[in-house]
């Protein structure tokens, strides 16, 4: 492995700094990325990337090399909202640089991911380590609001045409190497009633009352399943409860609750319905259940339709793309990198999930910060991870050496 690797990203640790400052002082929430997505594209183009373009979904594409294997490092570009201004410490979107950590909305969620895979392309283009590969840094949207419906597109569509044989997500692994984890669905209940005058609730049906028994029954069932080695243990959440009547002075005539289900190895869509559908108090009042659709417009205005199922995945120990991710790691850090896997979820439920392309994760940050008042990145994580996704392609190279792509799925 090259050890310019780790001189040049040291050496452009500074400009990496700046063009992340930069990014995250853009609010770019969720259907709301054009702005950040030009100001990737700029720097693409500063940096020397061969080809850079915007997609039909909205997502930024910088290609680096032209060889017959295609490498794709993915980082979405969007971020989630504030919350209560008063529990931050540092302006969200005026990013903070304090005692060798930046502070701002994004900053670990994963604008430090997209910072890093750019002038790690600087890199991989300055020392010719794309030999043999098409290497595309990705800028994906709207994840936050639909984890991989971007990949979906970016497959579905040819967007990448030949698809890539290995993806490496940079969601914040804390510097450790992820080969997975848990799926989710989003899953409502309703029961039904029949509305009347509250002040004397005998001469209707109340669709709260009947709801009750119900999510009682997922917290149990939610005690009740089963671990795996690897991802632990899938969870059921009720996230919303929410009721309709005509009045407040009215028996609510309809009662929805909305669920969080995490899938852990082995459970899928029919799993986790079928666990809801035979609770006996869903039985009793013959509930609804749905599996629902996310059909947001992104910022180009395009509505692309998904069922909100997103499976499981894992990419076993002892593949290639873990291989070279270990191998990558030990250049970037001085030492083997932890192997293990996210609590939270990302892209990869579609790269990996849907498509069965090969996908691992390393990404400056810890997973803790996202989505809290305490986002941030160690500046030190920024360098290391420019350093590993510069040194990927080549480790990738000589752990498959004489293999086809294939043959890697």
């Amino acid at each position: 492995m090259r050890p310019e690797i780790r001189e040049l990203s040291a050496k452009y640790l500074n400009d990496t700094k700046e063009f992340l400052k930069d990014i995250i002082a853009i609010k770019s929430l969720s259907g709301q990325e054009k702005d950040v997505v030009h100001r990737i594209r700029e720097e693409m183009e500063k940096v020397g990337f061969d080809e850079v373009r915007i997609d039909g979904f909205g997502n930024v594409l910088g290609r680096i090399g032209s060889g017959p294997r295609v490498i794709a490092m993915d980082a979405h570009v969007d971020v989630v909202d504030v919350g209560d201004p008063d529990l931050w410490k540092t302006p969200p979107f005026s990013p903070v640089e304090k005692d060798g950590i930046i502070y701002g909305r994004g900053a670990s969620d994963q604008k430090g991911g997209m910072a890093g895979m750019v002038y790690a392309g600087k890199i991989i283009k300055e020392l010719g380590l794309d030999a043999g590969f098409t290497i595309w840094i990705v800028g994906s949207v709207q994840e936050e609001d639909c984890d991989g419906l971007c990949w979906q597109y970016i497959i579905r569509e040819k967007v990448l045409d030949p698809a890539p044989e290995v993806v490496v997500l940079t969601e914040p692994t804390n510097l450790n190497l992820y080969r997975g984890h848990r799926g989710r669905m989003e899953i409502e209940v309703e029961t039904h009633g029949m509305s009347c005058h509250a002040s004397d609730p005998t001469r209707g049906h109340n669709a709260v009352t009947d709801m009750a028994p119900i999510v009682l029954d997922i917290h149990t069932l939610d005690e009740h399943l089963e671990p795996t080695e690897f991802l632990g243990k899938g969870t059921v959440a009720v996230t919303s409860f929410r009721s309709v009547s005509p009045s407040l002075c009215a028996v609510p005539d309809k009662a929805v609750i909305h669920l969080d289900r995490r899938l852990t190895e082995g459970e899928d869509e029919e799993v986790a319905v079928g666990q809801i559908r035979r609770l006996e108090s869903v039985q009793k009042v013959g509930a609804d259940i749905r599996v629902l659709t996310y059909e947001e417009p992104t910022w180009t205005g395009l509505v692309y339709p998904t069922k909100k199922f997103y499976p499981t995945w894992t990419t076993p120990e002892d593949h290639p793309a873990v291989k070279a991710g270990v191998m990558a790691g030990e250049l970037a850090l001085g030492e083997r990198p932890v192997v293990d896997k996210w609590v939270f979820s990302t892209n990869g439920v579609a790269t990996a999930g849907m498509f069965g392309i090969p996908t691992i994760g390393f990404g400056p940050g810890n997973e803790v910060h996202a989505h809290s008042p305490m986002d941030q990145i160690p500046v030190w994580h920024l360098e290391r991870a420019v350093a590993f996704y510069a040194a990927f392609p080549e480790a990738y190279a000589k752990v498959t050496a004489g293999s086809t792509p294939a043959k890697l799925r």
